[in-house]
């Protein structure tokens, strides 16, 4: 996905060959998921003729400054991508168009002629990026709720320090939250936290540890707080100067092992393994990131439980960066932690046990025909009747035996009412039924 220096690539290679010349034909694309608040047409007719003054970045947001009001701006969400025909900018798997496509781009959502002839489009394959047309971008949403550019605007040693000295949940869910620092997405968050350098004593020896993607953020001393300020400009700044390009990055980042399935994912001979943090898949190495202080103790007590899920959910992930994915997980974690309470999933549990007693009853009904295990499972259901609810399986045969006669007889406190009911039917009824009785005993008594 586009983080930071893939946006800044992008913003760069604008700066370096579109500043200075005149807009002649623009074509916004009929599409008003990406392309918000203006009418294509009126998109169009505000570009042309005006010239393109600059670029600017904040964060994963870019927009483009012309002579005069309103600007273009650009959300790059999971698939943007900025395209300048004849100019190498990066690429990145979800964003890639072959240069044997057509051009513009199926994908395109924005594009402009340049007066030298050059030619600029902003793509979008999954439709999650913004186009908006905004009179000053940086002073409205989503810019102007961003925290301090991670790259341009980075916090002092002291403000780092004092700010994570106050929040009380995981490392990554911070680095994540773009209220907090703005530019750092999934994968820029876990290289800074694998190559982060801790010199720690242990048993008298000095480590080189790493930090875990989970530790909270408020237990870091001053000296890690300061090591990983440090560490975030520096993975930044090399993944900008390869103008984002992956098969540049260091050999020894956990970004080439990112994609790998679990079990086949190794950095410098060290096993990669993938949790969920900050609300996502998180790729880490536990034998150098491990948690310290009061949360070993706590990780220690998750296998043994078999709720490591649901304490991950219930810890750091209940206070991640807000989206969609985050929403997902709690709804995910809540209902497991609801089996073993007296929650709202009981009832459930009762229709379970009741379409089990329905099997146990061989000699009632015939549901053993749907499930031929019926027969195995039949020492198990006694204990199921006698916890659950003895009295359910006499009220389902009250009831099937209703089904028999016409829904006359019935249970429990309604079961009065429809009795006066019932007798009130049968003296209207019964100079009927006598003779219809009568006429059918008297046949079988002869034929005995």
């Amino acid at each position: 996905m586009p983080e930071l220096p893939e946006v800044e690539a992008a913003r760069r290679a604008i700066e370096d060959h579109c500043i200075g010349k005149k807009i002649k034909r623009s074509l916004i694309a009929d599409d008003s998921k990406v392309v918000e608040g203006v009418s294509p047409s009126d998109f169009e007719a505000s570009l042309l003729g005006k010239t393109i003054v600059a670029a600017h970045r904040k964060g994963k947001n870019m927009w483009i400054q012309l002579n005069s009001p309103p600007f273009p701006s650009f959300q790059f969400g999971m698939a943007g991508a900025i395209y300048i025909k004849g100019v190498a900018v990066t690429k990145y798997k979800r964003s890639a168009v072959k240069d044997t496509d057509e051009w513009p781009s199926k994908y395109s959502k924005f594009f402009i002629e340049l007066d030298d002839g050059l030619e600029l489009s902003f793509t979008d394959k999954r439709r999650f990026a913004k186009v908006r047309l905004l009179e000053n971008p940086a002073s409205v949403p989503p810019i102007s709720e961003l925290g301090p550019d991670a790259l341009l605007e980075p916090m002092s040693v002291d403000e780092f320090v004092n700010s994570l000295s106050k929040k009380k949940v995981g490392i990554k869910a911070i680095l994540l939250d773009q209220s907090y620092i703005s530019g750092i997405g999934n994968w820029i968050a876990d290289e800074v936290l694998y190559q982060v350098s801790l010199s720690t004593l242990h048993n008298g020896s000095l480590n080189h540890a790493r930090i875990h993607p989970q530790q909270t953020a408020s237990s870091l001393s001053r000296e890690n707080c300061a090591t990983l300020s440090k560490c975030i400009i520096e993975v930044i700044e090399k993944a900008v100067e390869v103008g984002a390009d992956s098969n540049q990055f260091p050999s020894n980042w956990i970004f080439h092992s990112r994609e790998k399935k679990p079990g086949k994912a190794f950095v410098d001979g060290k096993k990669i393994e993938f949790i969920t943090a900050g609300g996502r898949t998180t790729a880490y190495v536990p034998e150098l990131q491990k948690l310290t202080g009061g949360q070993i103790a706590k990780a220690l007590a998750k296998p043994q439980k078999g709720t490591k899920k649901k304490k991950d959910g219930d810890g750091d992930d209940d206070m991640d960066e807000p989206g969609n994915e985050e929403e997902e997980n709690e709804k995910n974690v809540k209902p497991k932690g609801r089996n073993t309470s007296r929650g709202g999933k009981k009832p459930l549990a009762k229709r379970k046990s009741d379409g089990s007693d329905d099997e146990s009853s061989d000699n009632d009904n015939s549901d053993d025909d749907d499930d031929p295990k019926g027969k195995n499972k039949g020492g198990k259901k006694p204990q199921s009747k006698k916890s659950r609810g003895g009295k359910k399986p006499p009220a389902k045969r009250k009831s099937e035996e209703s089904d028999d006669n016409d829904g006359d007889d019935s249970s429990g406190d309604d079961g009065d009412q429809k009795n006066t009911t019932k007798k009130k039917q049968q003296n209207v009824e019964n100079p009927l039924k006598k003779k219809v009785k009568t006429g059918q005993k008297q046949p079988k008594k002869r034929a005995k």
